[in-house]
């Protein structure tokens, strides 16, 4: 049980040599004070007496071991979280693990071991690990997804999702692995194989549930535009993922009906190019291509090929665009000739209509295939400038605006005017209308698998699908499962999917899916705010700390995570449970960290501590002295073996080396290198830091001495200056700024030497206090030499205020040009009359040599900037 923060039980300082910074000894005791004192525990809800800030990262997946990617992200939201929290805000920092997946179960098959076992395992494992960071985490609220009190809250929501509309089942396509007998999603099929077994993938309709996301597709579109605070480049990713565009639905008569079927609807976002039709495409899984599969073999065989192909758009893209002719033909709706109905693989039967009409004049993707099938590109969108009777499209299609021709009543009429004049012909004859459509499609929850949250549901011959009673929640996860056989265990569990019908008694069945693992990542955000609660959330923490203000995460989770999050805290609020419709209001995304890797002539891989570094910035393997291919610059990979264990580095150098080497090589929205010489020289720097300090204490006046006026100025103008560009380097997460400010501040307080002691006492306690957020075990062991006798930790301490009548520059350095040209710099104090700007700037050596004797025409001075010669 953590003590109360007012106990003050801060540990007496050891004294090691003072030349020499014992960080083994001091990490614990400090990591130990912390939580004796309550340093970081956050109110149940804010009381108001200071402002809230919610600081989380996206917790971990409980793999077995932290890696520096780990490392970074969560040093990363320390420094904000101890920052703010120095800055006067009431500071929530959680942590909780992302413990549900298909890793667990694999390690269940592969190993023999529960997945429960191996993911509490890890979490113990991990939880250790993350704890010798000294991170200023609120382990109270610690909770895993794989918790039955969690997955319980959540299966309450999804009810109540159900009830509201907003969750269904449905039949839908999906990519179906036959190995692991499970869904796929599209970025799960590489070459057409399933990621895992590596089986070819097939196309199967099966009954799932999806959550409605697409009933909030304006208000998620729209809602980008409030997040400022959000990277542009994941707006925009965002944005592209819903796609709302403008257009039309045009339907087309079958020229012939085929099994009952009249007509084939298209949306596009061009209708002013229906002139420009060659043909019309369905997806392999449109009613229209089953029809024709039915009546020919070879159509039928095309099918099982393309539904064997990867879905994702990235392997559409890259794979080569094939078809096969149906010989039912369609009639277009505007001039009655009839076009070729074609199945193609790049048809997708879950964006639209899975129905396109071909125009290979105006788009790429099918000028492509018209050019491999012969089939005809007839122009009708007139670049400026272009002579209508000689224009014709070769290789590359004409995707901008122009003037529309061979088009018959659209002929003459620019691109926007065209598109309005073909809606209202397409609504004047019955045969299509305008419409908003939207990229965004129903999220499919469902996977055949055993380690996910069941879906609380049972299905009944009479009564369909009926939700699990209140009083029945949790539906827990039997322990006694069988991963021997293939499939899904819940499914050949003997007993525990056979359960009576809550509604009339009758045997039914449970559903034997669980949820895909994003639904445990799209609330936890929400259940932080009252982890031990018996409701999924409690609105008056959950609306008085939402939302988080600063989320922190990798690129990769840019589209689907945040997403997905983004539509529940909607879902959330439109049921009551919140006030806030957006999750997140500020964003930062960090980079990777990366490591040189290392390859053996005979073409193995080898790890860091097996290669040794040659004078001419090689490497030779220790093993056999032979020269090793270096590949700078590389993600850290365990297939590579470029992996550094940070177990390691704490052990050699401390938690706070490791720390602030991260924060210090680049900014920290890119990637960075881990190299041994950095890691050490941000260990030599802590020493420094120390040393510094304690070779200081004994020539200090005592704590509170106030400088004599006018002694010191110096250092003092530096301390103030280094607080204030350290407060702007956090302000706008610029940590490695606000480490290189660090750095030069070092030296100045080493290069003033004892000239006042006052002065020097300020600037190495503004030193300690500064350093707190990134070294916050130093700092304290700093902070203890210099106020041994103060029972308050740094960690409890405000930050540092900038004196700006101290840190207000006393000159200027102006850019002194002759006829615009940079010649010379010119330093004069603030306030210099400009004739003697001029003078000084007349006398300067190079600025004499660049006027070379000529009259000065024009003498130009803008404070502040530069002065500029005329000649």
């Amino acid at each position: 049980m953590t003590a109360n923060r007012s106990e003050n039980t801060r540990p007496e300082p050891a004294r090691p040599e003072p030349a020499r910074y014992d960080f083994a000894q001091a990490e614990p005791r400090w990591q130990s004070a912390w939580n004796t004192q309550g340093c970081f525990r956050a109110p149940d809800v804010p009381d108001g007496s200071k402002p809230k800030y919610y600081v989380l990262e996206m917790f971990p997946y409980p793999s077995g071991k932290i890696h520096m990617g780990h490392v970074r992200n969560y040093t990363l939201g320390d420094v904000v979280a101890r920052y703010k929290r120095a800055r006067g805000h009431q500071v929530m920092h959680p942590m909780g693990w992302d413990a549900f997946g298909l890793p667990a179960e694999n390690a269940a098959r592969e190993r023999g071991v529960h997945p429960a076992k191996w993911t509490y395992q890890n979490i113990a494992t991990m939880r250790a690990e993350l704890q010798r960071m000294g991170l200023s985490l609120e382990w109270e609220r610690e909770f895993a997804t794989c918790d039955p009190s969690y997955y319980g809250q959540q299966q309450k929501l999804f009810l109540e999702f159900m009830k509201a509309g907003l969750a269904e089942r449905k039949e839908s396509w999906v990519n179906w692995d036959p190995v692991d007998n499970t869904v796929l999603a599209n970025e799960q099929v590489i070459d057409g194989r399933g990621w895992r077994s590596g089986a070819l993938v097939e196309k199967k309709k099966l009954s799932q549930w999806f959550l409605s996301i697409t009933k909030f597709a304006p208000e998620l579109l729209a809602g980008l535009d409030t997040l400022d605070r959000w990277p542009e480049r994941v707006r925009l990713m965002q944005a592209n993922w819903i796609g709302r565009s403008e257009g039309a639905r045009v339907r087309f008569d079958l020229e012939t009906p085929v099994d009952g079927l009249t007509q084939v609807e298209v949306f596009t976002t061009r209708p002013d190019t229906l002139f420009g039709m060659s043909f019309l495409a369905v997806a392999a899984e449109h009613p229209l291509a089953a029809a024709a599969a039915a009546r020919n073999p070879r159509i039928a065989e095309f099918i099982t090929e393309v539904r064997s192909l990867g879905t994702s758009e990235a392997a559409i893209e890259q794979a080569e665009k094939r078809g096969i002719d149906t010989g039912i033909r369609v009639k277009h709706p505007f001039n009655g000739q009839t076009y070729p109905v074609w199945i193609a693989n790049f048809v997708l039967m879950e964006y639209g209509t899975g129905a396109i009409f071909g125009c290979p004049s105006g788009d790429q993707r099918d000028l492509d295939f018209a050019r491999k099938y012969d089939l005809p590109v007839p122009p009708v969108v007139l670049p400026p400038g272009a002579d209508p009777a000689s224009f014709a499209i070769g290789d590359t299609a004409f995707t901008d605006d122009g003037t529309l021709f061979n088009s018959d009543f659209l002929d003459g009429k620019g691109t926007a005017d065209g598109k309005r004049a073909a809606i209202d012909a397409l609504e004047a004859q019955g045969a299509g209308q305008g419409v908003v459509n939207w990229r965004l499609r129903d999220w499919g929850v469902s996977r055949q698998r055993y380690w996910g949250c069941p879906i609380p549901v049972i299905h009944c011959d009479d009564c369909g699908a009926v939700p699990v009673p209140q009083d029945q929640l949790p539906v827990v996860l039997p322990e006694d499962v069988d991963f021997s056989k293939p499939g899904n265990p819940l499914d050949n569990h003997p007993t525990w999917k056979h359960v009576a019908c809550p509604g009339c008694g009758k045997p039914a069945r449970r559903e034997t899916d669980t949820f895909d693992t994003f639904v445990d990542s799209s609330w936890y955000f929400a259940r932080f705010t009252s982890p031990k609660a018996e409701t999924p959330v409690v609105p008056a923490a959950a609306n008085a700390w939402l939302p988080v203000d600063q989320y922190i995460g990798g690129i990769e989770h840019a589209i689907l995570h945040l997403l997905y999050s983004r539509f529940f805290t909607r879902g959330l609020a439109s049921m009551g449970h919140l006030k806030t419709p957006e999750p997140f209001a500020g964003l930062f995304t960090q980079g990777m960290v990366q490591h040189a890797s290392y390859k053996s002539q005979d073409g193995r891989w080898l790890a860091p501590d097996e290669v040794e570094p040659t004078a001419d910035g090689g490497a030779v393997e220790t093993a056999t002295g032979l020269s090793v291919t270096i590949s700078r610059n590389d993600k850290m990979s365990k297939s590579k073996r470029n992996t550094i264990d940070p177990g390691s580095i704490i052990d050699r150098y401390g938690a706070d080396t490791a720390r602030w080497f991260i924060l210090s090589d680049n900014p920290p929205d890119r990637d960075m290198e881990w190299t041994e010489a950095g890691a050490s020289g941000a260990a030599r720097f802590s020493q420094r830091l120390y040393r510094t300090t304690a070779g200081a204490v004994g020539s200090l006046p005592v704590p509170g001495t106030m400088p004599a006026e006018g002694v010191g100025r110096d250092l003092r103008r530096v301390t103030h200056r280094t607080i204030a560009a350290v407060t702007e380097a956090l302000e706008t997460f610029a940590f490695n700024v606000a480490v290189a400010r660090i750095h030069e501040f070092a030296n100045a307080i080493e290069a003033a030497g004892a000239e006042d002691g006052a002065a020097r006492r300020e600037a190495l306690e503004t030193m300690a206090r500064l350093v707190g957020p990134m070294m916050p075990h130093l700092a304290e062991e700093m902070w203890s030499l210099l106020r041994p006798d103060e029972k308050t930790l740094v960690a409890q301490l405000a930050w540092p205020e900038s004196d700006a009548s101290l840190a207000a520059a006393d000159s200027v350095t102006l850019a002194v040009q002759v006829l615009g040209k940079l010649r010379s710099t010119l330093a004069v104090p603030i306030g210099t009359d400009e004739a003697t700007v001029f003078a000084l700037a007349e006398a300067d050596e190079n600025v004499q040599r660049a006027i070379a004797g000529r009259p000065i025409r024009k003498r130009i001075h803008v404070p502040g900037r530069i002065v500029n010669f005329v000649v």
